[in-house]
């Protein structure tokens, strides 16, 4: 008994033993929580390098409270994604061009919400067909803004929505402004969902569909995504004559026949080319 009773107090310690030792995280959850950790870090340090125009490594070393060694690291990881510089004459770090290019986007499509309102509503009007602006992202468009028509049978989409960008009369806009060796580099290596039997589902049938857009100047979803709705869309530039977005009026097929579309086309062009200068970008000539 006494033996038996040895062994269990031995075994009780053991126990206590391992629980005083058991780590408190997973190797896993170590390595996340790490990962977080550097990101904020990161993101204070970029915040830092902007409010100061200019900083050294001491300075923001400071600033931040860490250590130099750990400032440098953080800093050069993210001037290797563009984010912030470093001049080696004066040892300031400054913002890079690829946090410019983030800032920026964020003004330009806040600015777009805002200022395609009014032409949203007059294209609407004109048209009697739901208008919408939508940009691409990831090789996909996202709807950000509309204007419903009053007719009982419409087109909706709602804001946040993603579509594909080859069976979107605004994603076939935008994408007739690239090289087709950008459109294949994008597009080349995924499947184009099949929708309808109209759905331009293979890169050569797009391409010749991007010919006759570039054409014209207008693209045309006949009724490639849903079986009885047509679009009609134009691309919408920024200022180095880049398609950042565009503008497109949806409908039933019954309400946009051939001749209708043919119409219209012209009209939505006008629309995108004026909120481009609205907005301050340049027109691309086809």
């Amino acid at each position: 008994m006494h033996g038996a009773f040895q062994s269990k107090v031995g075994i009780m310690a053991d126990n206590r033993e391992k629980t005083r030792g058991r780590p408190g995280r997973k190797p896993a959850e170590n390595a996340a929580a790490s990962s977080v950790q550097v990101l904020d870090r990161s993101l204070k340090l970029l915040e830092l390098v902007a409010e100061a125009d200019g900083a050294v490594l001491t300075d923001l070393a400071d600033r931040s409270a860490m250590a130099p060694s750990t400032v440098h690291r953080l800093l050069t990881s993210l001037a290797q994604h563009g984010m912030v510089t470093h001049d080696g004459e004066t040892g300031a770090w400054t913002i890079g061009v690829k946090a410019f290019e983030i800032g920026t986007a964020y003004l330009r499509f806040r600015k777009l919400g805002t200022i395609s309102r009014p032409f949203l509503k007059q294209l609407m009007e004109e048209s009697g067909e739901t208008a919408n602006i939508a940009i691409e992202d990831d090789g996909d468009v996202v709807f950000i803004s509309q204007a419903e028509s009053h007719a009982p049978m419409r087109a909706f989409f709602r804001p946040g929505r993603r579509g594909p960008i080859h069976a979107s009369g605004i994603g076939k806009a935008i994408i007739s402004t690239w090289p087709d060796s950008r459109i294949e580099a994008v597009l080349g290596g995924r499947a184009l969902q099949h929708f309808t039997d109209r759905t331009c589902d293979t890169i050569s049938s797009l391409l010749e569909d991007i010919a006759r857009i570039r054409s014209r100047g207008w693209s045309i979803d006949d009724e490639e995504h849903t079986l009885g709705m047509r679009c009609v869309a134009a691309p919408i530039f920024d200022e180095y004559g880049e398609a950042v977005a565009g503008i497109s009026i949806s409908g039933p097929a019954v309400r946009l026949p051939d001749e209708r579309v043919a119409a219209l086309g012209p009209v939505v062009r006008a629309a995108a080319e004026e909120l481009t200068k609205a907005m301050g970008g340049k027109a691309k000539r086809f």
